[in-house]
């Protein structure tokens, strides 16, 4: 498998920022016409119809028999339960509060990957995930203020809970079928079980203004089905607590495009955390690069030997 460059992996993890961070901003505008649940299931019937065309011009693969409950639990994951919690929650809180909330994720995302996938997590990553949460509290607090929020958009929590499940399923599969056919069958799963949303969706279709169902068409289309495709390719490339580190960018993109498209105001505390989140980005950018030059520096071979159950081996590794 050909390991893509550094500038296209980055490209498609902006053209996945760009996309989930329109997100809050199209549910907003969904349930001024929708509930909860039809919102979630009228997205990903338009993402389900736009993956089925694109499957059937690129051609996917048939999943295997016995993968087919973890395909269904990817689903149930990353569609179902994130977007059911994640539209009910944001009833009480703002585009902007959302879209931080439901990047808790890569806090959940860091520990699935040491406890779970047996990822190693340098103490510098931990004090930077730490960092980033201090910033995504510092954005909570002047939303609103603490007394503004209302409880129940703590839904968002459970909507970041089971995100971050869907990614480490998601990389434990990733191998195994390529990120489009991960991605159709993850989404059609989703979809079938959103149906119990359906009595009463095509009433409201007819009653919705066409801003709206234009806003619920491009939530469809980018956030719910190219994303996913673009998140796939980059997680078949990039460790799962690594490449979650990259979602806190989503919260200050979607707060300029709350700001320009909703109208919502930015408070300086909002700025203050979205600028303690950018760094502690920055600050784990900056590990990376140094582990590169680290790795660069000491990629000379080096003989050992190994011994087995059928005596001395001499292997080439690097270091």
């Amino acid at each position: 498998m050909n390991t893509p460059s550094r500038v296209k992996l980055t490209l498609v993890t902006a053209s996945v920022i760009l996309c989930w961070a329109y997100s809050p901003i199209g549910v907003h505008l969904g349930l001024h016409s929708y509930s909860p649940g039809q919102l979630a299931l009228l997205r990903f019937l338009i993402a389900s119809l736009f993956m089925a065309g694109v499957a059937l011009v690129l051609g996917i693969g048939r999943p295997r028999w016995r993968d087919v409950p973890w395909l269904l639990v990817l689903g149930f994951f990353g569609v179902f339960l994130h977007h059911t919690a994640l539209n009910y929650g944001q009833q009480w809180v703002t585009a902007a509060a959302s879209s931080v909330l439901a990047q808790s994720a890569p806090l959940f995302s860091v520990l699935i990957a040491f406890l779970v996938l047996k990822e190693r997590v340098s103490v510098w990553r931990w004090v930077c995930v730490s960092l980033g949460l201090v910033g995504v509290g510092v954005v909570i607090c002047g939303d609103r203020g603490i007394g503004e929020i209302d409880p129940r958009g703590v839904l968002i929590l459970l909507a970041a809970l089971s995100w971050s499940v869907y990614f480490a399923l998601q990389k434990h599969y990733a191998h195994r079928y390529s990120p489009l056919t991960m991605a159709c069958y993850m989404v059609w799963a989703g979809t079938l079980m959103l149906c119990v949303n359906l009595p009463g969706l095509p009433a409201a279709v007819l009653r919705a203004p066409l801003t709206e169902n234009l806003a619920v068409l491009v939530l469809g289309i980018f956030p719910s089905a190219l994303a996913y495709l673009a998140w796939g390719y980059v997680l078949k490339h990039v460790e799962v607590s690594r490449a979650s580190v990259a979602m806190y960018l989503i919260p200050p993109v979607a707060m300029l495009m709350a700001a320009t498209l909703l109208g919502e105001q930015v408070t300086p505390w909002v700025v203050l955390g979205a600028l303690i989140v950018l760094a502690s980005v920055a600050a784990i950018s900056l590990e990376g690069r140094r582990r590169l030059v680290v790795q660069a520096e000491c990629a000379q071979p080096v003989a050992v030997e190994v011994l087995g159950d059928e005596g001395i081996a001499e292997v080439q590794i690097r270091r």
